[in-house]
């Protein structure tokens, strides 16, 4: 990987994305306008505080995860991947590329939800709020390096929307927003711990609701890793275009 290389794919995706109005309005207006919903229905009652925090992660990992599979696939289907692999350039490059991209996205549009939610909702936010910030952009990676990896295995873009359901609905279900996790089924709480948005959900509830940061960082190292783990998939993975 050469970091000449990697910084300027991701300035050539950072230039596609300004001239997208109407994706950058999905990456950076959408959640923003699914929380105030979601505050607004729950006004005056407690339930914004407790599901708040799950949403925060859900919500850029779904938006990340959705954007990001479909714009790889349409780069390959179009043959805009085989001209730029033709170059000196390696398949992680072009990954690495697209994931700072997308996580300078993710880390605007994570400070535009926190800042809203802790800001003007009034979550009740006891840990420190930069570190709730910082749960928010890498859950957001995590949704970037898990599009890269799902868009090597769908020949359309419906395709790839279809893996949400096998990818990223389970995740929601057990990742502790309906049922705690520790009260699920041995053998749902045994699939929920092998799923990174569980610890991302961990993350920022435990911030939520204690000053103590030690459990945070351990599963921000965990999302982390699930991170890399997908980009090196990802890599392995991806093709230069779709048969």
């Amino acid at each position: 990987m050469t970091p000449r290389i990697t910084l300027a794919v991701a300035g050539r995706v950072l230039i596609q994305l300004r001239r997208d109005h109407r994706t950058l309005a999905l990456l950076l207006v959408l959640p923003c306008l699914l929380i105030t919903l979601l505050w607004w229905m729950f006004e005056d009652t407690p339930v914004f505080d407790q599901v708040g925090p799950a949403l925060l992660a859900m919500f850029p990992f779904i938006v990340m995860f959705l954007v990001t599979s479909v714009t790889t696939l349409r780069e390959r289907s179009s043959g805009t991947l085989e001209r730029l692999l033709a170059m000196p350039m390696g398949k992680l490059d072009f990954l690495v590329g697209y994931g700072l991209a997308f996580g300078v996205v993710a880390a605007v549009q994570s400070a535009l939800a926190v800042t809203l939610s802790v800001g003007l909702l009034g979550l009740d936010v006891r840990g420190p709020v930069w570190l709730l910030l910082v749960v928010a952009v890498l859950d957001a990676v995590l949704g970037t390096a898990l599009g890269l990896f799902v868009s090597a295995f769908a020949q359309t873009e419906f395709q790839a929307v279809q893996f949400m359901p096998a990818l990223v609905i389970p995740q929601i279900l057990l990742c502790g927003l309906f049922v705690p996790r520790d009260r699920l089924p041995d053998v749902l709480g045994t699939v929920s711990d092998v799923l990174p948005l569980s610890y991302a959900v961990d993350a920022m509830q435990t911030l939520t609701t204690s000053t103590s940061t030690g459990d945070v960082w351990r599963d921000l190292a965990v999302v982390a890793a699930f991170a890399l783990g997908g980009l090196a998939l990802g890599a392995a993975t991806l093709r230069r275009r779709t048969p």
